[in-house]
């Protein structure tokens, strides 16, 4: 199992960082929500302004398991809001480029014209091993590490286990991170958010298509920052996938705490690869 905190820590200093990828991440390859927060915490160290408020990122080859390199280059320093550039490379391949703006807490217009779906407190709802050993069905797909960190609550229970029914390209469901769920310095409560919108896409984008040999990696992940709940240990995934054409597949997700407050919002674009002969 993972810890969050730990495997994304970065080390260095004036804008050259270096980040060691755990294996404990593994889903495809170093899953791409974790490598995107690695890139986010280095960027938190060269900000002044300790909020991200956007993050966009493109995702150009698949890291190894060990060493990566980093490098932070301001593209605009200001007061109130600040805008980065990130570059994650392993033996001088890039692996990942980002950009990043923060932005002070300011006073401002306050609305929220949405709200997220009805569903039943995480701490009603069984877990997907629990449904699964009373079902008595194996779970979906093949087992990747990442998954043994994070917690995942289904209030669906039809979709746990194998077959499956196609459905809508929807999903909402409950998680929280483990053995830590909660952390104090903003980046890394941030990261928290990106790999929630990252990881979670394709599960909601491959529900009409059971059973599919297709997997589809993200080419990026794009996260705006809305609210903090650092203290919050469960974070819904609300997940929708409205359109799968010529290899591509476009996603949005939100991330809601519990209490309705909205964290985040953002979305994937996804890349089928064909089932090898």
């Amino acid at each position: 199992m993972g810890d969050f905190e730990h495997d994304t820590r970065v080390r260095g200093g004036d804008g050259r960082y270096q980040a060691t990828l755990s294996k404990d991440w593994e889903i495809w390859g170093p899953n791409g929500g974790y490598l995107a927060s690695i890139a986010l915490r280095a960027v938190g160290q060269e900000a002044k302004v300790a909020r991200p408020a956007s993050f966009y990122g493109h995702f150009l080859s698949v890291a190894d398991f060990g060493d990566v390199d980093l490098e932070v280059v301001p593209v605009r320093i200001g007061r109130r809001s600040e805008a980065f550039r990130v570059s994650l490379t392993q033996a001088g391949k890039p692996v990942f480029e980002g950009m990043v703006r923060t932005a002070a807490e300011a006073q401002g217009l306050d609305h929220l014209d949405c709200s997220p779906p009805d569903l039943p407190h995480p701490e009603t709802l069984k877990t997907w091993a629990e449904i699964a050993a009373e079902k008595g069905v194996e779970r979906d797909g093949p087992s990747f590490p990442f998954w043994d960190n994070i917690e995942g609550r289904e209030s669906d229970p039809s979709r746990v286990g194998r077959p499956r029914e196609p459905g809508p390209p929807r999903l909402s469901e409950w998680y929280r991170f483990r053995p830590r769920a909660t952390f104090d310095d903003p980046w890394v409560d941030a990261g928290r958010y990106v790999v929630i919108v990252d990881t979670l896409s394709w599960p909601a984008a491959v529900q009409p298509h059971f059973p599919t040999e297709f997997t589809a990696p993200s080419l990026d992940v794009m996260v705006w920052f809305h609210d903090v709940a650092p203290t919050e240990p469960w974070l819904m995934a609300d997940h929708v996938a409205p359109i799968g054409h010529g290899g591509l597949m476009g996603t949005h997700g939100r991330v809601w705490t519990p209490d309705g407050r909205l964290c985040a919002s953002g979305g994937s674009q996804l890349f089928c690869i064909p089932p090898r002969s």
